[in-house]
């Protein structure tokens, strides 16, 4: 694999330290107790397991996409790419 590849796959609870630092060093990103926490996001993934997604280059995250619906509308909870 090239050094310059992004690797975009489906995000697993295991990735949740990675994305909740880039979630924190993303200027306006709003973030709750509750639904962010490890128990909050491993919830929504067993509820959405297939719209949520990581970005990875050279095995770091460097982007995250959360999204879910509810049976007939999608919404998209949290984006975020690391700066550099």
């Amino acid at each position: 694999m090239q050094q310059n590849t992004v690797k975009i796959r489906v995000m697993k609870i295991e990735d949740y330290p990675d994305i909740y630092k880039l979630w924190i060093s993303t200027p306006g990103m709003g973030l709750n107790n509750l639904d962010d926490s490890r128990e909050g996001i491993e919830k929504f993934l067993r509820r959405n397991p297939d719209t949520c997604f990581v970005a990875e280059k050279e095995q770091n995250v460097i982007g995250t996409i959360i999204c879910g619906h509810d049976g007939r509308r999608g919404y998209v909870y949290h984006t975020a790419v690391a700066e550099e």
